[in-house]
């Protein structure tokens, strides 16, 4: 077989800001694996919170033999942007050349369309207010916050949009004294889900804490050597293939999480249809689906994913799996 590692760029909608920094478009990997006759592709994110970067990707997927096989695989990657790339490349040439679906492969049953959040990026109360209202015909919006002065913006969003579910992702800007003044009024404003709201190194503050709203573990949660340290202070993980790296632990991933207790959440990185498309099979079913990311971008793959009032839409054979 031959890999072959690019990089890609898609330029964003508009500016969008977390509490680590703020992006104009998506950098994104994409992997191809030939075996002379078929072809599987897969998209990964190398992640700086994750001490990733596109060059050091790239060489973790260039060092791979050429007669890798996708069990092989989970010994020579550890968890993380490479791994998930090759790993859906080689979902994508197994369907191919069994003439199958990725979810027949997997045994899983035939999927459909999935409610998805829509990510709100931090800014201003009165920017996050306009957000919200054009976007509150939406039935899941994801707010963005991590700050200590995310107050103003949650009612503002809550204005903007009265109707929508709420989920908030502190994304590890908030402590244990923050959450706990901030919990009464998620309630009081209906949020339904909050991720990561303290750093994954100071998640311990979690354990004894009042959890009025369900709090989802997403930093602190990769793959399933995370899932002892979880306990007593998460109520939902959240799942992506960039961590987990790549569909063959995150299927693993959901069903210890399952196992153990947990609600399941379905995130993602910014990244095209491609890098969603898999993400969308162990999003069946989950209690939160967190695929938006070709809707932040102005540009998309080819056959991109379907996207409407039914959610997002299972990929087409042209696209992947």
């Amino acid at each position: 077989m031959h890999i072959e590692v690019s990089r890609d760029v898609f330029r964003l909608a508009q500016v969008f800001t977390i509490s680590r920094g703020s992006r104009t478009e998506a950098n994104v990997l994409t992997v191809r694996i030939t075996d002379g006759q078929h072809e599987g592709w897969g998209e990964c994110v190398p992640y700086a919170r994750y001490d990733e970067t596109l060059e050091s990707v790239t060489a973790e997927i260039e060092g791979l033999p050429d007669d890798l096989t996708r069990a092989a695989l989970q010994d020579l990657l550890p968890a993380g942007a490479a791994r998930n790339a090759v790993d859906c490349a080689l979902w994508d040439l197994e369907a191919k050349r069994a003439g199958k679906r990725a979810w027949e492969l997997a045994g899983l049953p035939a999927p459909g369309p999935e409610i998805t959040a829509y990510t709100l990026s931090l800014d201003s109360p009165e920017k996050m207010q306009a957000q919200a209202a054009e976007n509150a015909y939406r039935p899941l919006l994801k707010i963005k916050l991590g700050t200590p002065d995310d107050m103003p913006r949650l009612e503002a969003v809550r204005a903007g949009a009265p109707n929508a579910k709420i989920i908030v992702d502190a994304n590890e800007g908030w402590s244990a004294e923050v959450y706990a003044d901030l919990a009464p009024h998620l309630v009081r404003l209906g949020v339904a889900l909050v991720e990561q709201p303290l750093p994954a190194g100071e998640d311990d503050a979690l354990i004894g804490l009042d959890r009025p709203v369900p709090v989802c573990a997403d930093e602190s949660c990769h793959d399933r050597a995370s899932l002892p340290k979880l306990k007593g202070k998460y109520d939902v993980i959240n799942i992506k293939l960039d961590k987990a790296g790549g569909l063959t632990e995150a299927l693993a991933l959901r069903s210890a999480g399952l196992a153990q207790g947990y609600d399941i959440m379905i995130g993602c990185m910014v990244g095209s249809s491609l890098a969603m498309a898999p993400a969308v099979l162990l999003a069946q079913g989950a209690m939160v689906t967190d695929l938006d990311g070709p809707l932040l971008l102005a540009e998309d793959r080819p056959q991109p994913l379907l996207f409407d009032e039914a959610g997002v839409h299972p990929s087409g054979r042209e696209l992947w799996g």
